[in-house]
This record gives C-alpha cells, sequence and structure tokens, in this order.
C-alpha cells in the first residue's frame, strides 16, 4: 500500500497534545475553570447549538447548563476529498465554532461543535501501482520503464497509462489520488515527492509492488487536524 496508516498513530498523539493546550488556552481565557456559565438551558435543538456557538466555553457550557454528556476528539485529515466518514467531512469542510448535526439515531443523537483547526502539508500524487503478487519483479519493471517513457515522450498522458494499467483502484480516478496529508504515505513515497519538481513521474518500490508516481502539484497547507466537541443529547 502506498499509505503509511502507522504514522497516523504518532501524528496523533503529538497533535492532541498541541490542540487541547491551545483549545483549553483559549476557551477559559473568558471564564474561570470551575465558574460555571450563567443562564437557563435551552429546550430546543436550535436553541441549543445557537448558544453553544455564542459560548465563549462550550466545554463547560454542554456541561454546567446544558448538562449533557459530552467528548472532545481530535481529528486527522487524512485526504481533502473522499473522506473517511462524518467526522473528517466536518473537520475539513466545517467552520469553526459551527455546531452541526443532530446526526445519530433516534436516542443515540449527537451534536459536533468544531472547536479549532490545525494546519498540515498535503500532497497531490498520482499513481498507477503494478502488482507483483500478479506481475513477476522483472516484468513489472519493465511495465513502469515502458509507462514511463510514454509519458515523458508524450506518447500517451499518465491519466491513459492509469486508466489502463493501474490496479490499486486508481483507474477510476484516472490515478488521481488527490491531496495527501503529510504523514499518511509511505516515508519513500514522501521522501521523492520532496526531491522531485512539479509534473515529474517516477517509480518506487514498496512490499505491496511498484508505484508509477507522479508529482502533480507543489505541497500545500491546508486543514489537517480538527478539535472537535461532541455533545449528546
Amino acid at each position: 500500500m502506498i499509505f503509511a496508516c502507522i504514522q497516523l498513530i504518532h501524528m496523533k498523539l503529538y497533535i492532541v497534545l498541541f490542540l487541547v493546550a491551545a483549545a483549553a488556552t483559549r476557551l477559559t481565557a473568558q471564564t474561570h475553570p470551575t465558574a460555571a456559565p450563567q443562564g437557563s438551558a435551552p429546550t430546543t435543538i436550535p436553541q441549543m447549538k445557537a448558544e453553544l456557538e455564542k459560548s465563549s466555553n462550550p466545554i463547560l457550557y454542554a456541561r454546567d447548563i446544558l448538562k449533557k454528556r459530552y467528548k472532545i476528539d481530535t481529528i486527522i485529515v487524512s485526504r481533502t476529498r473522499r473522506f473517511n466518514g462524518l467526522a473528517d467531512s466536518i473537520a475539513y469542510t466545517g467552520k469553526e465554532k459551527k455546531v452541526y448535526g443532530p446526526y445519530g439515531p433516534a436516542g443515540r443523537r449527537f451534536l459536533v461543535q468544531l472547536l479549532s483547526k490545525a494546519p498540515n502539508q498535503f500532497y497531490h500524487v498520482g499513481q498507477i501501482f503494478i502488482d507483483t503478487a500478479i506481475f513477476r519483479r522483472r516484468i513489472a519493471d519493465s511495465l513502469a520503464d515502458a509507462i514511463i517513457a510514454k509519458v515523458k515522450k508524450g506518447s500517451a498522458t499518465f491519466e491513459e497509462m492509469a486508466a489502463t494499467y493501474s490496479m490499486g483502484g486508481e483507474a477510476v480516478t484516472k490515478g488521481d489520488l488527490g491531496w495527501i496529508a503529510r504523514g499518511v504515505l509511505q516515508p519513500t513515497i514522501e521522501h521523492e515527492l520532496l526531491v522531485h519538481k512539479k509534473g515529474d513521474v517516477f517509480k518506487i518500490w514498496s512490499p505491496a509492488g511498484l508505484h508509477v508516481i507522479r508529482k502533480t502539484d507543489d505541497p500545500k497547507q491546508d486543514t489537517g487536524f480538527a478539535l472537535m466537541l461532541q455533545v449528546f443529547l
């Protein structure tokens, strides 16, 4: 696989400490941590959402005014499209302080508030994957060389080669993996993306097979992490 999921664990531990500390400082700046916010509890979901968005400390508001069970989560955005689920979709597309929902089935509904965001670096990557469980290593290597040569000569596009040869599911997107966060790709692939120029096409071996990689764009900064408050209704 092109992705190095184990790195997400290490990254998450680091980001949890960073985001929680930053959010705690910001959220308690106007409210003593032991003091309950003033006001009566709203009775409807629209009112709850509006009051959470207005509160300088929504965590304490959920606990002391709404009297609701809550949870704080750190969300990692690994891609900027084809999200893994609701959480990373809201983390990337949502607005800070905005409350979304309710979500979930009857009796287990909850609201989600996006407390803060933090950036990460993203790489726009194209891939043609050649599975060495099907092709022998020598044949896979020759095929990769032929694909790269055709793309460089202009006799075929990377998209055409991906639609024809890729065995990793990228044929549907013509090789385009989209924007992928730093730390998600295999270290060897990420290193090569840093040393190559925009538009370069090159090959990298992994235990799964051979990857023909295109650096589609230069890296960019985008939302990579978010701190979310989940309030159970």
